[in-house]
Order: C-alpha cells, then structure tokens, then sequence
C-alpha cells in the first residue's frame, strides 16, 4: 500500500496507515517529504528510534536532524539553526517539544511542508503507550497551516483507529490497513519447563537466522553464551552497550557473520533484515501488540517462518507478580515524584524545561523502591504530562568547534601541548566546525599516546575555554521536567485516571495470558482477532491447527506422504519445488502434511531450503 498512502499524502489528504511490523512505513512519509522538497516535520516518541533513522537517512545523504528532551541546549541550537537556513529537510521531534513555547514561536519559520506522527497509537489513552503530549498536535496543525499530515502505527485496535482520526483533527481522511494477517509466519507456543533445550531443538530444526528475545541483560549474555557454548554463533544486544559495539553486533548479525541474536526489546527498531526464520520468545509479553511487533520481524520475505513462544507453568505467576509491581498503589507514585524533585535538588516551582542525568540505582538504594515499581511509577507520571523519562540510552561522546578557525590556530600557538589534539580531532573527523560529531576518546588518545581519562581531561579544558563544546558519553537514564516541580499536596495526578489506565492495562495483560494458555483457537486466528479483523481463517501451521489436524487426518495420507517422503530424501537433499512434482494426489493435502512433518521434526530444512530425512537415532 505504500504508492496508495503516497498518492493520497501528496494530494493533501489526512492519512492514517496502519501497517503491520516490516511494512515500511518510514517510506509512506520520507518519500513525499523529499517529492516536496521543503522540510518534514517527524513527530516520534521513541529517541532510539529517532536516532536510528536520522543516522539512516544521512547515511543514504538525506539531510535529517532530530531534537529530543536528552540533548544539550547548545546541540538542540544547533540543530534549530540548520532547520532554519534550510540545510535540513528532515526534523524528527519527540512529543514533548510540543509544548515548549520557544519551539511554537519557531514553527512559522520553519514551514514544514509535511507533518508526519510516527506512533500514532500514542495520541490514545486507549492505545498501549499513552503519551499525553501527542494531544498537543492538533494545536501544531493551527500553528503551522494546511500543510498535508500523515499518522502511522503498526499496532492499533479499531476503537484506537477512531481515537488517532478524532484526537488529530482528521476531518477528509483517507484510511490504509493492510490486513495484519501474514500467511507465511506459523505462531507456535511450546509449554516446556526446560526452555533452554526447546531453544536448542528449535534452532538445530530450522536453520536460518534468529532472534531471540528475553526480558532482561543478564539473560541476553546468560542465553548467547549458552548457544555458543553448543556450537550455535550467537550474540547479546541491550541498551546498556555502547552505541559501537551494538552496531557491530547489528551488522554482524545483519551480514549473517553471527546466526542468533539474543536481545531485550531494545533491538529491532529499523531494522530491516527480510531472512529471519525464527523469532522466539523466552519470556512472556507484557501486551499482545508488543508480541506482534517483535514477532513480525520473522519472514519478511514472504518466505517460512516462525514466531515462537517458550511458555512455563511458572510464567503465568510470575507475569501476575512482574503486572502488580507495574502498578504500584497511588500512594508509591506521588512518593516517587517527590523523591526524584528531592533527589536531584530541584525547589518547588523550578525545574521546567530542564534535563537532568538520573542515578537510578543510587535513587533506588537510597529510597530502597523496587526497581520495577520506580521505572513504571516514573512511565505514569510521564504519560500525565509533568516529565519526559527515558531509561538507559548509550549517547555516544560528540563535540562542536564552537570557536573560529583562527581563534582555534590562536589557542593552538599559546598552547602548544594542545596541537597534537586538536589536529588529530581535525584530521579523523570532518565538519566538526559545522555540526557535533561522534568520537572516541581511546582512539583519540591512541593517536596521540594519551590514556583515555587524560583525553577526557584535555577534552574538558577545551571546552572550559570556549574551543569546542564537548558531551562525553553517557548511558544513564535522563529525567526532563516539561513543568516546574510541583508541590507534595498540589500535585496534579489523578487517581481517577490512574485506575482506568491499570483497568486498559490489566485488559491487555490478560489478553496475553489468553493467547499463551490457549488450546483451541488458531493462533493467527486469535492474535489478529485482537486487532479488529473478523473472517480470519485458521493458518493450518500453528500448534493449535496442527494438534487438530493429527486428531481429524486420516492415517492413511499422512503415512504415505511420510513413507514417500523417507524413499525421496534417502540418498540425498532435495527442495520443496523438486519434490511436489513427485507425489500424487492432491498437492494442498501433501502440503498440510509436510508443515506437520517439519513442526514434528521428522525432516529438517537447511537455511538454502533443502530438505532432509531426520531418522529416529538422529
């Protein structure tokens, strides 16, 4: 639908595209934003994913910045500054800029040609990440004109399609939904009390790439290192790495150097890699859109796939333990906030505006807070509007040469110990007079013959003498107060709306639940069911369709597909292509059976989609 969703952009229209995971809907908005040639104004919610895609379009030389709560002020001028001499025609924006008055003064000046709100589910208090920033759009809209606008999701419910269409102001809309049903992805849930040798099973029957997603760090490095240990090439993917060693590890996965990758949900975003054969989960989702998304980065080359839900008896109580914690009573809430005000040492009344770094597991020792209570006591009090949270982001080291070159060629002859340093940033990395860049401070250091901590210190003092303005790296959690701290008995949280969320939020949890306990309703079936579809056929690949098939099949087709099957592959491999023409009767029954015969494990495919025997002493 992408040329469709184009089309009714570039005539004007309001457009909603609801395109599943893989549907390329960064595409439907930077295409027509470059067919305009003015500025595209791009608003996301998530900075990791903003990031990713501004990297990706100056890579491909499309001008892109973005602006976020977690920058510094002189980076976020920066950036204004481009977007106002047109070198830019790309600005990416998380929502809470919205409500920065200095930023609504500059949007006339900025005249965007094309507003794009990425995550549009978040405009809804029915959708499953509320942010209430996004409600500040439609006064944008008023801001910047007729302009055409575009909202995208790949996860909505047909009540939050309605909700996305009233809450932007969408009066002649066109609306895009490409059907959520994909044919060549098989939804399996395996009850096992021993997951780590299901997860071997799993990857020793179908080769081919994977990911494999678990809910915390220490798994990621526990599960990669258990499947190197049995000969499978695998690595770990979190937040907590830096920003170099997680795109090595992408792009080793990417390149097929490495075949599994085990990651939190931190991974995944913009990664477009069409040949996954497995997306299997460790751990159980928290709602069934975030199961849909990750597990729909399997098959996006319409080919075979898998999405795989390792699911223990165990899990169900310890989901129900990890809901009661995500919602802590109204009382830890208000506590939290007045905590954090005190923590950081900001009075009543100032703050706003402000982004500060937060030591989160210093907060948590301090005010001894469970780790999971503070986290989605901070996610609430985000969604009310008072601060933008963002948990651990790896922002690499980068600086600016905020001084002229002669300036600089000054400073370098009164201070000649700094030459070295200053001519090394120089030389590795261009248009530091002109933008922030990205550097290494042991690379630097090696060049040189400086340890990394005295590069830092030279680094610090250039910046304290006004040569360059330098941020070294961080990978701690931020805080950005979008109001001034507010009083402890004046603070404007509502209990009212607080139990109404938990309400939406325990309806989702328990739609999870349903999905993984479930035994008689097609997995595609059901999960797609979620989303508003009706008239969805049973996919005839899930557990449930194949454990109905062995009840209803009649032994005799399934026996002689096999005993064909064994005579065929005996001496040698063959593909599916070569085979079918080789077995009588009826092709659509030979291949329900052969879908049961690979999920039984009785023959295995290879990554090239070769098929082989598997005898029973295999």
């Amino acid at each position: 639908m992408q040329k469709e969703i184009i089309e009714s952009v570039l005539q004007g229209v309001d457009t909603l595209a609801l395109l599943p995971t893989g549907g390329g809907k960064s595409v439907c908005f930077q295409v027509p934003g470059l067919c305009l040639n003015k500025l595209t104004l791009v608003i996301s919610p998530l900075i990791a994913l903003m990031k990713d895609q501004v990297d990706q379009l100056n890579r491909r030389g499309v001008s892109a910045g973005m602006l976020a709560s977690s920058m510094h002020r002189d980076e976020s001028d920066k950036t204004i500054e481009q977007a106002l001499n047109g070198s830019l025609q790309f600005l990416y924006v998380s929502p809470e800029r919205l409500e920065s008055e200095n930023f609504r003064n500059l949007l006339p000046k900025l005249k965007p040609g094309l507003l794009a709100i990425d995550e549009a589910h978040c405009i809804s208090q029915w959708g499953y990440d509320f942010r209430p920033s996004y409600l500040k759009i439609i006064e944008i809209r008023e801001l910047i004109g007729p302009v055409p606008v575009i909202a995208l999701t790949a996860t909505a419910t047909e009540e939050v399609v309605v909700d996305i269409c009233n809450k932007l102001g969408f009066t002649h809309k066109q609306i895009f939904k490409k059907s959520f049903l994909r044919p060549n992805l098989a939804y399996i849930v395996r009850n096992t009390e021993d997951k780590h040798g299901q997860l071997l099973r799993i990857l020793e029957r179908v080769q081919g790439t994977s990911v494999v997603y678990v809910r915390n760090r220490k798994r990621c490095r526990e599960i990669a290192s258990f499947l190197d240990s049995r000969g499978i090439s695998a690595s770990y993917y979190h937040a907590g790495l830096d920003s170099a060693t997680r795109a090595l590890r992408q792009q080793h996965w990417i390149e097929n150097k490495i075949r599994v990758i085990v990651c939190t949900n931190a991974f995944g975003m913009g990664i477009d890699k069409p040949d996954v054969r497995t997306v299997i989960h460790m751990d159980l989702p928290e709602t069934p859109e975030a199961y849909f998304q990750e597990a729909g980065r399997a098959g996006r080359d319409e080919k075979q796939a898998w999405a795989i839900l390792l699911n223990d008896p165990a899990d169900e109580e310890e989901a129900l333990d990890r809901f009661a914690r995500q919602w802590p009573g109204f009382d830890i809430v208000k506590a939290v906030y007045n905590r954090v005000g005190n923590f950081l040492q900001i009075p009543v009344g100032a703050g706003q505006g402000t982004s500060y770094p937060f030591q989160m597991s210093e907060f948590l020792l301090r005010f001894k807070i469970h780790p999971i209570e503070c986290i989605n006591a901070l996610k609430f009090i985000e969604s009310e509007g008072l601060i933008s949270f963002t948990e651990n982001l790896f922002t690499p080291s980068r600086l600016l040469f905020t001084a002229s070159r002669d300036d600089v060629y000054d400073f370098e002859l009164k201070h000649p110990s700094y030459e070295p340093l200053i001519k090394t940033i120089l030389r590795s990395y261009g248009g530091a007079f002109s933008d922030f860049v990205q550097i290494s401070e042991n690379d630097l250091g090696n060049r040189i013959g400086l340890a990394p901590e005295a590069t830092k210190k030279a680094l610090i003092h250039l910046h304290k003498n006004g040569i360059i303005s330098y941020h070294p790296s961080s990978d701690e959690p931020r805080i950005y107060f979008l109001e001034g701290r507010h009083h402890p008995e004046r603070l404007p949280l509502s209990i009212k709306e607080y139990k109404e969320r938990k309400q939406v939020a325990e309806k989702r949890f328990k739609a999870m639940i349903s999905y993984a306990n479930g035994n008689t309703e097609c997995r595609s079936k059901s999960l797609i069911k979620y989303f508003g579809e009706k008239s969805i056929p049973d996919c005839g690949m899930c557990d449930v369709c194949l454990e109905q098939k062995k009840k209803n099949k009649t032994g005799d087709s399934f026996t002689n597909h096999l005993f064909r099957m064994t005579i065929l592959l005996k001496n040698g491999v063959l593909t599916l292509e070569e085979i079918i023409p080789q077995i009588p009767g009826d092709p659509e029954l030979f291949m329900k059976n052969y879908r049961l015969m690979l999920d039984e494990g009785l023959i295995t495919m290879d990554a090239q989609g070769r098929l082989s025997f598997k005898s029973p002493g295999q």
